[in-house]
């Protein structure tokens, strides 16, 4: 088989099992490696091995995929990765309003991201990446997001649009961390709560309808912060008044998302349930930080449909034009 496609499909399948993001970054970078070299170093194991960007691992798959065949260690992963859940939901989903680029912490360029939203057959993706005071996950400054947004928007084309975003910090007293005038300019904004996670329950429901009550927030992103699984360990979900905090979001026009990844599963299936009583719409999101977690989407239309959420409610089963309405 063809190499650089063999060292792309393991770098997809370890992204959407969260493996390290460096080894899915190694096998990225050796198939860029790869692409750009002349045909006599490519077929020259002892100059090709010598490339930066080439190590053993991906050395050996290149190795097998020359050789006519399918490399062991892609034939493990795809036996090994839980390959994409086909539901009807998941049909009805016509993209994507939460992901993120190397601008801030994702592991790829922003064309990167918007290729592999174009290979789902997507017909729109949002870059969304981190607000300023998130400097763990390098937050755009103003500056910054201001050079981002024309780039993201030159993206569009061939079936797929992609849409200006951010997800910005929603602040300890509800502000957003972000100029007013700057998320104006925005397509999309998803505003989620990154810090003092623990705060007690009648400030952080404060903290939070104020966000949601801001008339440039779209979507609430994953609401509690909690982490049932995975690398990072788990954490507890945040404490707030649920109810409260979703008929702020049904009156605002706010979508509450349902976060795609399976170490959230954020909002757990009673927070759906109560958001679902107080008339909610919703977003079905990937929140994914490398091209290969754009697929994770078929989780969060699991839980969807389990939850009984109906696709008319979910703003991420919405045309283009209806969904640029909605946004404003």
């Amino acid at each position: 088989m063809d190499a650089v496609d063999a060292l792309l499909q393991i770098a997809t399948l370890l992204e959407r099992e969260r493996a390290s993001r460096y080894r899915a970054k190694a096998f990225r970078q050796a198939a860029a490696v790869l692409d750009s070299l002349p045909d006599d170093v490519v077929h020259d194991p002892a100059r090709l091995r010598a490339q930066k960007g080439i190590g053993d691992s991906t050395f050996e798959v290149i190795r097998q995929a020359q050789e006519g065949r399918v490399p062991d260690y892609l034939s493990e992963l795809r036996g090994e990765v839980e390959p994409e859940q086909v539901s009807a939901l998941r049909s009805r989903l016509r993209g994507d309003l939460h992901s993120h680029t190397d601008w801030s912490d994702g592991t790829t360029p922003i064309e990167t991201m918007v290729a592999a939203a174009r290979a789902l057959g997507h017909e729109y993706l949002a870059i969304t990446d981190h607000s300023p005071r998130l400097r763990v996950a390098r937050g755009l400054s103003a500056e910054r997001l201001r050079e981002q947004i024309p780039l993201v928007r030159a993206q569009s084309g061939e079936g797929l649009t992609v849409l200006a975003g951010i997800e910005v910090d929603i602040l300890e007293d509800g502000g957003l961390d972000q100029s007013p005038t700057l998320l104006d300019e925005l397509d999309v904004v998803v505003a989620s709560v990154h810090s003092k996670l623990r705060m007690d329950a009648a400030p952080m429901t404060r903290r939070m309808i104020a966000a949601v009550s801001d008339p440039r927030v779209n979507v609430l992103g994953h609401c509690t912060g909690r982490l049932v699984q995975g690398e990072r360990g788990t954490r507890p979900a945040s404490d707030f008044d649920a109810r409260t905090v979703f008929a702020a979001c049904a009156e605002n026009g706010v979508a509450v998302e349902i976060n795609s990844r399976p170490e959230r599963q954020d909002p757990p299936d009673e927070l759906i349930a109560i958001a679902l009583q107080e008339g909610c719409l919703f977003s079905i999101d990937s929140d994914a930080h490398a091209p290969g977690q754009l697929s994770l989407l078929d989780h969060g239309a699991a839980r969807a449909e389990s939850a009984g959420v109906p696709a008319e409610r979910i703003v991420t089963t919405w045309g283009l034009e209806r969904l640029r309405a909605w946004t404003g």
